[in-house]
């Protein structure tokens, strides 16, 4: 059984993957008629689906010292793909918000409930 301290750690965590995607797809754009650039991004798809198994263990098995996943065939970037991925990117982000925020309220009912 998770406790409040364990989701809200596991939403921080998942808070700064969505970070560190938002620069991928940024760096994506800004280099967009950069010859040579590899486009970077991170899947979500794998981490989104381990949400039931310890999330930190995942998350440093798999980013290490960073979560940027190279793609190494260099492929033309697409700005409009870019821009899509950077809006799904800002739904996960409010979706983690709100979470913490859900989190958040659930202790403090909790501690004053308790007083």
């Amino acid at each position: 059984m998770f406790t409040s301290l364990d989701n809200m750690g596991k939403v921080s965590l998942m808070m700064d993957l969505i970070a560190q995607r938002q620069r991928a797809l940024g760096s994506n754009l800004a280099n967009v008629d950069t010859p040579g650039y590899v486009r970077r991004d991170i899947n979500f798809s794998d981490y989104l689906g381990s949400m039931n198994s310890p999330l930190e263990t995942k998350l440093s098995e798999k980013l290490g010292p960073s979560g940027i996943i190279e793609d190494k065939q260099q492929q033309e970037i697409d700005p409009a793909n870019e821009l899509m991925e950077i809006q799904k990117n800002s739904i996960y982000y409010t979706m983690a918000t709100r979470r913490m925020s859900n989190i958040i309220t659930e202790m403090k009912t909790v501690i004053n409930v308790g007083k």
